[in-house]
C-alpha cells in the first residue's frame, strides 16, 4: 500500500494534468458533434472535481495521521 504522502503526490499530479489538459481537449473534441462535445467535456469536469475532492480528502488524512501521531518531533 502506498503512503498517504506518495497517494498526495499522485493526486495533485493527475489534477494538474487534468487542468493543463483543459485548453487542449476543446481541441481534440472539435470534430464531434455538439452533444458529444458536452459529453465529454462534461466527463472531464466531473473527473477534475472528484479528483479535487480525493485530494482533500487525502490532505484532511494526512493531516489527522499526523495529528494522532504519538512520535515525538524535534524542536526547533
Amino acid at each position: 500500500m502506498l503512503s498517504i504522502q506518495s497517494r498526495i503526490e499522485r493526486t495533485q499530479r493527475l489534477l494538474r494534468m487534468l487542468e493543463q489538459d483543459e485548453p487542449l481537449l476543446a481541441i481534440r473534441v472539435a470534430q464531434l458533434t455538439p452533444e458529444r462535445q458536452r459529453s465529454v467535456k462534461t466527463y472531464a469536469a466531473e473527473l477534475t472535481a472528484r479528483t479535487r475532492a480525493e485530494l482533500d480528502h487525502l490532505m484532511s488524512e494526512e493531516y489527522l495521521s499526523d495529528a494522532n501521531d504519538p512520535t515525538p518531533q524535534p524542536a526547533d
